[in-house]
């Protein structure tokens, strides 16, 4: 199947072309850093940001998108699952 946009070029508010179950881990970074995270079942997420910054956010609604470039989600104290880096 063709691309229909195949030949504009991504920005960072262009959608993700790649996806990637995240399973948190307090020191074991994401392969690529993250444009953003997809959030499946509610709950709190602690991750690393690009920048370096440990961030917690709480209560995060399920269905919910983290428009945060993210490095790493931590294990401590996030109890959201099902969460998804969009590259």
């Amino acid at each position: 199947m063709a691309d229909t946009f195949e030949k504009y070029k991504d920005g960072l508010d262009s959608p993700a072309l790649h996806a990637v179950a995240v399973t948190p881990h307090d020191s074991t970074d994401l392969t690529n850093d993250a444009r953003s995270l997809y959030v499946g079942v509610t709950g709190d997420v602690t991750l690393l940001t690009s920048g370096g910054e440990v961030i917690l956010f709480t209560a995060v609604p399920a269905g919910a998108i983290l428009p945060i470039r993210t490095r790493r989600v931590n294990a401590t104290a996030t109890t959201a699952t099902s969460i998804v880096a969009l590259y």
